[in-house]
């Protein structure tokens, strides 16, 4: 997982600049603890804000997790980062401008604004929520996590105005707050996912695996642009598919066959609930009795394959999927504790100060740690 390790910078600007949006979940590598905790901190990456909403109370409370009173100035720190680090990344490839993603609908009658917005509080209460039961785990910061911890905060207070700090809550009480919690969230994930079962049956992992062709009913050409085939090219298509199935299942080498008819061979392991490739292509493949055997031309509505069962039983894929199903259980095990603590956990959130943090009035842009380490503010970057 890659992680953003970077000097922090804060620029406030005015005028009409990009609104940076969007949502970016965080993730976090564990090389030891430390590691984990300076992947943390790494978050903190140097950014522009543009816009001007106005000062907010970072002390004010904005959700209560059980007795907790959670003031603002942590939320809306989390809030502005995950802000910029989405609006950085992701606006561009979506193909819309910050401006017009807040408003667009992100789906269930939300807009992308309500949408990451609503992600961010329920990490939140996430946080507070693991904190407050990490005693029960003996979880507890380091003197050394807690040194890095200040460092990062000092650090970003020491590289921002206070301006711009305002723009995003990055005062170190609420920075340290943040780091603090991240650091327990990842040093608790561990521990919630001890103790499930990691035995596994070969019968409940097996894998499966088969060679196989492919011939699309589109083609693309060097602009990108793609075109469907005639039906004469499809139907050609699906005469050779059909051929390789008939002198592979005669006996002729599978590849070869493939090689001298214009196409090569493809791998994959599977079992009966896979759907990729194809579906319909897993299923007769699935149903091939012994290594060796040979579906006939199998058409679906993008292209049409023929498969060769390679083994019965894929040891290397069968020990992946063992690993992929203990996986699950240790993260249904931390789901369902997080679920559990909810439920016994009164959480309400203030509407009227959470709205205050408004994604569309002032957005966040994050820099590289190059650029940031250089770059001075010009005379209009003023709040």
């Amino acid at each position: 997982h890659g992680i953003l390790k970077t000097c922090c910078a804060v620029v406030i600007k005015n005028g009409t600049d990009d609104i940076l949006t969007r949502e970016r979940r965080i993730v976090m590598v564990r090389f030891g603890k430390k590691a984990a905790l300076l992947a943390m901190a790494g978050v903190l990456t140097a950014a522009s804000v543009t816009g001007c909403s106005g000062a907010i109370d970072a002390e004010a409370t904005v959700v209560t997790v059980g007795k907790e009173k959670v003031p603002l100035g942590v939320v809306n720190f989390y809030a502005r980062m995950m802000q910029g680090q989405y609006e950085t990344y992701y606006a561009g490839m979506m193909g819309t401008t910050a401006e017009e993603l807040w408003t667009q609908d992100a789906g269930d009658d939300k807009t992308y604004e309500e949408s990451v917005k609503d992600s961010v509080m329920e990490a939140v209460e996430n946080m507070y929520l693991i904190s407050q039961h990490s005693g029960e785990y003996e979880v507890v910061l380091t003197e050394d996590e807690k040194e890095a911890i200040q460092k990062a905060a000092e650090q970003f207070d020491k590289d921002n105005k206070d301006e711009s700090k305002e723009a995003v809550s990055g005062y170190r009480k609420d920075i340290e707050k943040y780091l603090e919690l991240m650091t327990i969230q990842s040093k608790m994930s561990e521990k919630m996912r001890e103790g499930v079962n990691e035995e596994v049956s070969d019968e409940e992992a097996a894998q499966k695996s088969m060679e196989y062709v492919y011939f699309s009913y589109t083609s693309t050409d060097e602009s990108g642009s793609v075109t469907e085939l005639t039906d004469e090219e499809k139907a050609k298509a699906k005469s050779t598919a059909e051929t390789i199935a008939e002198r592979a299942k005669a006996g002729e080498d599978f590849a070869a066959v493939a090689a001298e008819l214009g196409t090569e061979v493809q791998k994959t392991a599977f079992d009966a609930k896979s759907t990729s490739p194809d579906a319909a292509l897993i299923e007769a493949a699935n149903a091939l009795a012994a290594e060796g055997d040979v579906t006939g031309a199998i058409e679906s509505d993008a292209g049409v394959y023929v498969a060769k069962l390679t083994s019965l039983l894929d040891r290397e894929a069968t020990d992946q999927k063992k690993a992929s199903i203990i996986e699950e259980r240790k993260q249904e095990q931390y789901d369902s504790l997080l679920k559990k603590w909810r439920k016994e956990t009164d959480i309400k959130v203030d509407k009227k100060v959470w709205k205050k943090v408004d994604f569309e009035e002032t957005g966040v842009k994050i820099i590289t740690s190059e650029k940031s380490s250089s770059e001075e503010p010009s005379s209009d970057e003023t709040k």
